[in-house]
């Protein structure tokens, strides 16, 4: 099991910023894709984001969801054995519970979330003014 865990998830006000973080004790997140999806009430887990390995033939490349493209972006700190996901321009629609998960492969693939079997507990992003 790998241990996922997320933070940073808050209270915001529409238009604004957060940043999300995805650390991983005692387990290295360089080798493997990090997804990010959420969650609303009575909504099915969606995909948000997600970021390849820079490990061997790995190029990193990172993919968006059509919603979020432009005004998320995810990231990688190998040193530091994290992946960000930082939101911009937080609008109504992304309020939701945010999970990072991985299936430890290296490359993302664009699976859908029953693909994954390691997620973090999740942390909860609301949009309000």
């Amino acid at each position: 099991q790998v241990p996922l865990e997320e933070s940073g998830g808050g209270l915001v006000q529409p238009g604004g910023s957060l940043r999300l973080s995805c650390t991983a004790s005692g387990f290295s997140l360089d080798y493997y894709a990090i997804a990010w999806f959420r969650q609303a009430p009575g909504k099915e887990r969606e995909g948000v984001s997600c970021i390849s390995s820079t490990s061997g033939s790995s190029d990193g490349r990172p993919n968006y969801a059509d919603s979020v493209r432009g005004r998320f972006t995810v990231s990688r700190d190998n040193a530091k054995n994290t992946v960000y996901l930082q939101m911009n321009n937080l609008k109504p629609g992304d309020p939701a519970v945010y999970y990072c998960a991985t299936e430890t492969l290296s490359n993302c693939r664009g699976s859908r979330w029953y693909s994954y079997e390691h997620w973090g507990q999740g942390t909860q992003v609301t949009v309000s003014s």
